[in-house]
């Protein structure tokens, strides 16, 4: 029997099954970060394929830290409005609708932050953007300002109606810059070892959930392996899982370090590996993406105990209608 279609039950949700569409930009943002017509229709015909969770594209909690001009943004009560339409789209569509919340940290431009000097734990060009600004490091004051960012934005999705929300700590934005040794040469209470380094990520964490309350479970994506020379080591990662669940995340979705999402040409499923050994480490459900393209595999990730659920990305970018083709097949 296939485990990809069961439901899966927990932090008191119900998922009809164990696809998700991770989050993925969409580019598709209004100038002022706003949802779009675009951006709302993009997620909702994923849910209505079947998708037993919708975790939407990574939206900035602060001008600071925004990606891209063309960025989701949950910065702002004006972005409220907008957010309640599409996390009810997806939610009548019968889908779990969760909502990514992120800084860039040093990822990112002045020319896109409106004139703000990039943000970072250590004033060090990102190891991705060898022609970037270097940033700002970051003061005490400024880290504690970026904790209560995440948990307002936090508070701006549960009052849109979105029913989880999701800590992005991955593909070299700033919670992964912190866990990095790389991009954290900090000699503070933010850096300096392995548990200083995840002491942002878990501030984060602890500000968010005081604000929004036990009734909304936070996930986190965390990069698991930085793929450079000198970086966060799986390891290191398998312990700051263990340390954010033991804090309260109610899932951990595992991706990339620094060196993000990018196909290092390993083949399908390149992130199992990590999300196996992350399994072995927490009691929390874990999620995996990564190249992962057929319904047959994505169900072996299950059945073998390798992850909870598994996240679909760019075949279901290709095919809107992937989720209802593979439970057609594995039904």
């Amino acid at each position: 029997m296939s485990k990809l279609i069961d439901p899966l039950s927990f932090a008191g949700l119900i998922l009809r099954n164990r696809i998700a569409m991770p989050p993925m930009w969409s580019g598709k943002a209004s100038p002022e970060g706003f949802v779009t017509g675009a951006i709302v229709e993009y997620h909702r015909v994923r849910a209505a394929a079947g998708c037993g969770l919708v975790i939407v594209e990574h939206a900035f909690v602060h001008p600071q830290g925004r990606h891209s001009s063309t960025q989701l943004g949950v910065h702002g009560d004006a972005c409220v409005d907008g957010l309640t339409r599409l996390a009810s789209a997806i939610r009548a569509e019968g889908a779990v609708a969760c909502l990514q919340i992120s800084h860039a940290g040093s990822r990112t431009s002045s020319k896109v932050t409106g004139g703000l000097r990039p943000l970072g734990p250590s004033a060090l060009r990102h190891p991705r953007e060898p022609h970037g600004e270097v940033p700002e490091a970051a003061t005490l004051g400024q880290i504690a300002a970026v904790a209560s960012a995440f948990a307002d934005a936090a508070s701006r999705a549960q009052h849109a109606g979105f029913e989880a929300v999701e800590l992005h700590a991955a593909h070299g934005f700033l919670l992964s810059q912190f866990l990095s040794p790389l991009t954290n040469h900090r000699d503070d209470g933010f850096g300096g070892d392995e548990v200083r380094r995840g002491r942002a990520p878990l501030d984060v964490l602890a500000a968010v959930r005081h604000l929004v309350g036990a009734s909304l479970p936070v996930f986190v994506r965390l990069g698991a392996h930085d793929e450079y020379p000198g970086g966060l080591q799986l390891d290191a990662a398998c312990r700051m899982a263990a340390r954010l669940a033991a804090a309260g995340a109610a899932l951990i979705d595992v991706s990339g370090g620094l060196a993000g999402s990018d196909d290092p040409g390993r083949g399908p499923g390149y992130f199992v590996p990590y999300a196996a050994a992350i399994k072995k480490a927490v009691t929390v459900p874990v999620m995996v993406a990564g190249g992962i393209a057929v319904a047959a595999h994505a169900d072996s990730i299950v059945t073998e105990g390798h992850a909870d659920l598994v996240g679909v990305g760019r075949a279901m970018l290709d095919d809107p209608e992937w989720a209802r083709k593979a439970i057609q097949a594995l039904g």
